[in-house]
């Protein structure tokens, strides 16, 4: 009798119910969603043709001073160059005047825009994407958290055109189906990599894998189920966006694992001063110093205690060559985003005299790009310490300026930047300390003439990561988002 009730009644009723949703309900909707999106999309050409295309840049620390806003700001100049009529919007929290950021990119990056054409989007949810605000899950909490800011973004400005150029891919769904334009992203660096997997999963202590979680096996198996999951969230919405450009090999290959759209996916080498860095000429003297530069931000992935501990290396291994010892000194020169970032410089500080380096190590923060010029002709050699570095322009700028780059056995310096073949090297590769304190004495001990070959092949290598490629391959890449009706 239930059945035959269920069969008799219930199901009939449930079907009359579900035609009813989709007739009244759905339909109606889906007229509704269309005639608004045709709107939009009417209003939008019409503006554009009038007013020309609003290009909106999503980058919210865009006066941070690192690769990252030389990327920004020398692909708004090539955009600008290229499409003239383009207004140019970028979504940021910083609160500096409009004139002293455009200034600082000047005097930073040497790159020079029409402050005209540029339009400041102001956002006030600035907590919402900084990693303090989420001491746990901080990878999934502060992905969502750039929705927020996204959406705050959106009701701002609804774009023509939307480029995300710091890697928060969590902001793509917004506005490919909310502001119904096309959506672009350089990314440097994948939000989450299969490597950050393994190393959780063989329970290896890092920045992000502290050890209370890598001691116990069932934290290692939540985070590992966590990270997985975030994963798949994060190929999700990074398949929203139309055109994907990768700063190189190693982002390429995960963005390819990771979001399944190489067809969309392109490789283009950030801009790096190279033309200006390659007509320097060195002014050490034999009597000088040793200086070994290190140019990177103040944050914790670029590992700056690997550089001191290498030197602490380095001194025991000169423990029987007092005076050599004493000619070395290794500076550390970087920008500070935060307070965060100046306490990272003071710790920093403090290791450097716990291992008792303090008068072989120093420290210059936020230096101009006159100063940076001085430096690079003062220096002997370079080191860049990164495990994983995403591409590595300071890498590439110290092998133009003429130094003899030691760099991280990983990422873009191993893919695409050092060659360390024996007849055609340009630099050199280490991982553990002890292997850059031995390739620092190794670089010392060169011969003048086997110094000569090496920055010369480093010199000629890198024109490939130049402004002018760069500018080439980002408008190549982009030409699908800006020629779209």
């Amino acid at each position: 009798m239930l059945l035959l009730f269920i069969s008799l009644i219930v199901l009939p009723l449930i079907f009359i119910g579900f035609l009813i949703f989709i007739t009244f309900v759905l339909v109606p909707f889906a007229f509704i969603f269309a005639s608004w999106y045709m709107r939009i999309k009417e209003r939008k050409l019409t503006r554009r043709k009038r007013d020309g295309a609003n290009v909106a840049f999503f980058h919210p620390y865009c006066n941070a001073g690192g690769g990252g806003e030389r990327v920004l700001w020398v692909a708004i100049k090539a955009v600008l160059a290229r499409y003239p009529d383009s207004n140019i919007h970028i979504y940021t929290v910083e609160t500096a005047e409009p004139q002293t950021i455009i200034d600082r990119a000047q005097n930073q990056f040497n790159v020079k825009v029409d402050k005209t054409k540029i339009n400041f989007i102001r956002l006030s949810m600035r907590r919402a994407i900084e990693a303090k605000t989420y001491p746990y899950f901080t990878l999934l909490l502060q992905s969502l958290g750039s929705m927020i800011l996204g959406l705050e973004a959106f009701m701002k400005l609804n774009p023509d055109i939307y480029i995300d150029t710091t890697g928060f891919a969590f902001t793509f769904p917004i506005f490919r189906y909310l502001a119904q334009c096309p959506v672009g992203c350089y990314v440097h660096y994948p939000t989450i990599t299969g490597a950050m997997m393994r190393r959780v999963k063989h329970r290896i202590v890092s920045y992000n894998n502290n050890s209370l979680i890598a001691r116990n096996p069932l934290f290692t198996w939540m985070k590992l189920l966590y990270y997985k999951i975030f994963g798949w969230l994060y190929g999700v919405v990074g398949r929203c966006a139309d055109v994907v450009m990768a700063n190189g090999t190693w982002t390429e290959d995960h963005l390819n694992e990771l979001w399944c759209c190489p067809l969309n996916t392109f490789r283009v080498y950030p801009p790096c001063e190279v033309s200006e860095l390659k007509q320097l000429r060195s002014l050490v003297k034999e009597s000088d110093p040793i200086r070994i530069l290190s140019v990177a931000q103040f944050r914790p992935e670029k590992d700056h205690p690997l550089m001191l501990q290498a030197m602490y290396e380095l001194r025991n291994l000169l423990v029987k060559n007092e005076m050599l010892w004493n000619k070395i000194k290794l500076v550390l020169v970087g920008s500070c985003r935060n307070a965060e970032d100046e306490e990272r410089v003071q710790n920093l500080k403090d290791l450097a005299k716990h291992l008792s380096l303090e008068a072989s190590v120093e420290f210059v923060v936020n230096a101009p790009y006159a100063r940076l010029l001085q430096m690079y002709q003062t220096s002997s050699l370079a080191i860049h310490a990164m495990w994983n570095e995403h591409f590595g322009i300071s890498v590439v700028e110290c092998m133009a300026a003429g130094l003899i780059t030691i760099a991280h056995r990983s990422g873009g310096p191993l893919c695409d930047i050092v060659e360390t073949a024996q007849a055609s090297r340009t630099g050199f590769l280490a991982a553990e300390p002890d292997e850059y304190a031995r390739a620092i004495l190794e670089v010392i001990a060169l011969s003048s003439d086997e110094r000569k070959r090496i920055v010369e092949a480093a010199r000629a290598s890198v024109d490939r990561f130049s402004t002018m490629e760069f500018e080439k391959s980002f408008l190549r890449a982009a030409e699908p988002l800006m020629n779209l009706e």
